[in-house]
C-alpha cells in the first residue's frame, strides 16, 4: 500500500536505494542486532523492499494493520532459537534502526 501523496519521484529513489542494498544474510550474523531488538520479521509474500520504504516513510496506518495481522513481527526470542537452529539464510534490508529479514 503506497500512499498517493508521497512523491513519486521519491518512493522510486527508495526502491532503488533498498533494492541495491537487500542482501542475503545468515541468522548467526545477525545475532548483534538481534541481541538489540532490533530485527523484525517480514513474513513470506509480502515484499521487504516495500516494507523498508512504508517504514521509511513512517506509515503508521499500515504498519499498524502489517502488525495486526501478524504479517510484520518483531522476532522473538522462541523464533530466534528456531533460525538459529538452522542458521537460516534471510533476506535482510536494513531501514535504520532496523533490519528487515525475510527467511529465503
Amino acid at each position: 500500500m503506497v500512499d498517493s501523496t508521497v512523491d513519486p519521484e521519491r518512493l522510486k529513489r527508495l526502491r532503488s536505494e533498498f533494492h541495491s542494498q537487500t542482501a542475503k544474510i545468515s541468522w548467526t550474523d545477525l545475532q548483534p542486532q538481534f541481541a538489540r531488538g532490533l530485527v523484525v520479521e517480514v513474513v513470506a509474500g509480502l515484499d521487504l523492499v516495500d516494507v523498508a520504504i512504508q517504514m521509511t516513510l513512517d506509515n503508521t496506518r499500515q504498519f499498524q494493520s502489517w502488525f495486526d495481522e501478524a504479517k510484520v513481527i518483531r522476532v522473538a526470542d522462541q523464533r530466534a532459537e528456531e533460525l538459529l537452529a538452522c542458521d537460516a539464510m534471510l533476506w535482510a534490508v536494513v531501514a535504520p534502526p532496523w533490519v528487515l529479514v525475510q527467511k529465503i
